[in-house]
């Protein structure tokens, strides 16, 4: 928990800082969506293979190594920062390298969780991962607008690259997977049609991954991709308040991840509702916002929400998914955030580009409002489940459940 605490705080520095460089480099969303679309397509491509590898093999090898590319590129880009070098094209290529890498941390790192409690504790501790993320997206801006201010933007980089140090040594202190049944350690050798046939054949999962899906094509791309432009060009406010903003953004996050831990699977329906709501709404009011303390507010509750929807269903998921291929039911899962969010990304800051920020925003609320609304009415709320231990055996996968 202390190593995963340190590196996130590094990582959200780092993102914010990135951020900030890319604004003062291009005034355009859309070559904003361009940069997020180099490092979105090599997940797209991989993290069906990072879920097989990380079913395969020890899950604690294959994140050492993404730990150490990631090292490297936060300091190449950092030494490019401090020498006034940096340019888009930089940026690009270090987000495709990344993405790369990503595409086989993601899975293996969800995965992973699971296997280090009991299923009657899972809803907890995926609670406790979400909160710590959270957490350090709340206080990793805010020490990174501090450390820019003081010692420079690049410093946020380094900083980042240091912060994986920790993570390596919490890694190397768990131990292996224990060996499952025979039958198990078979499936695990299967290939990827499985995750793919289990995910078709269960209602809740698939409507769990449609809902991730949605909010990430109408609202993901504002609040991950469009915010600095939004800060520069909309708010006018300078770095030191864009981290707060983004900061802001954390608080809400984190608080609705710690709420999980008090909704109990009768009352997930509900909670999922409210949250939808609560984000259509905040995201139309940050489109009026006229100020940082507007903003903020808007903010803090468009964000409580979306971890509210992020958190129930990646909990709802992994609680369904059996221990066989919980790598690449977890590498579908991320595909719904990450394997959308490029092209999304894309064609949303084209949009923003065309229209405006602000009509963009309120436009995007709407969708997501619908596109919502159908979703859990469709499928019959199935987040309301009680979810089952399923079977280890491959035929029961792409049974209905």
């Amino acid at each position: 928990m202390a190593g995963e605490t340190i590196s996130m705080l590094g990582t959200w520095m780092q993102v914010m800082a990135q951020g900030w460089v890319v604004a003062g480099l291009t005034a355009s969303a859309f070559t904003l969506g361009l940069m997020n679309l180099a490092s979105g397509l090599p997940m797209l491509l991989l993290t069906t293979w990072g879920g097989v590898l990380a079913d395969r093999l020890d899950k604690r090898r294959i994140l050492l190594a993404t730990q150490v590319v990631q090292i490297a590129i936060a300091a190449w880009i950092g030494w490019l920062v401090h020498c006034g070098t940096v340019s888009v094209w930089h940026l690009i290529a270090a987000g495709f390298i990344l993405g790369a890498s990503a595409a086989f941390e993601m899975p293996a790192a969800a995965a992973l969780v699971p296997e280090l409690v009991t299923r009657e504790q899972l809803r907890s501790a995926i609670a406790v991962d979400r909160s710590i993320f959270h957490a350090t997206r709340l206080a990793g801006p805010a020490f990174g607008g501090l450390l820019m201010s003081i010692l420079g933007t690049a410093s946020a980089f380094f900083a980042n690259a240091t912060s994986f140090l920790a993570m390596i040594v919490a890694l190397l202190t768990l131990p292996p997977r224990t060996a499952g049944s025979a039958e198990e350690e078979a499936q695990r050798q299967t290939g990827m049609r499985e995750g793919w046939n289990y995910v078709r054949g269960d209602a809740p999962t698939r409507t769990m991954l449609m809902l991730l899906a949605s909010i990430t094509v109408c609202i993901s791309p504002f609040f991950m991709i469009m915010m600095p432009l939004y800060s520069r060009y909309v708010l006018r406010i300078p770095a030191s308040e864009h981290g707060i903003l983004m900061g802001s953004s954390g608080l809400g996050a984190f608080a609705g991840s710690l709420w999980l831990l008090r909704i109990a699977v009768p009352r997930r329906v509900a909670y999922m509702r409210g949250a939808i709501v609560t984000v259509v709404v905040c995201m139309a009011a940050l489109s009026l916002a006229q100020n940082l303390s507007e903003a903020m507010a808007a903010m803090i509750l468009l964000t409580a929400g979306t971890s509210t929807i992020f958190g129930l269903a990646n909990t709802i998921v992994q609680e369904r998914a059996p221990n066989a291929i919980r790598g690449r039911v977890s590498a579908l899962a991320g595909l719904s955030f990450f394997g959308v969010l490029p092209f999304s990304g894309l064609f949303m800051t084209k949009f923003a580009d065309l229209v405006g920020l602000r009509p963009a925003m309120g436009a995007a609320a709407l969708c997501f409002g619908a596109l919502a609304t159908v979703l859990l009415y469709r499928h019959h709320c199935a987040c309301a489940r009680q979810p089952q231990a399923p079977e280890p055996a491959a035929s029961p996968l792409i049974a209905e459940r």
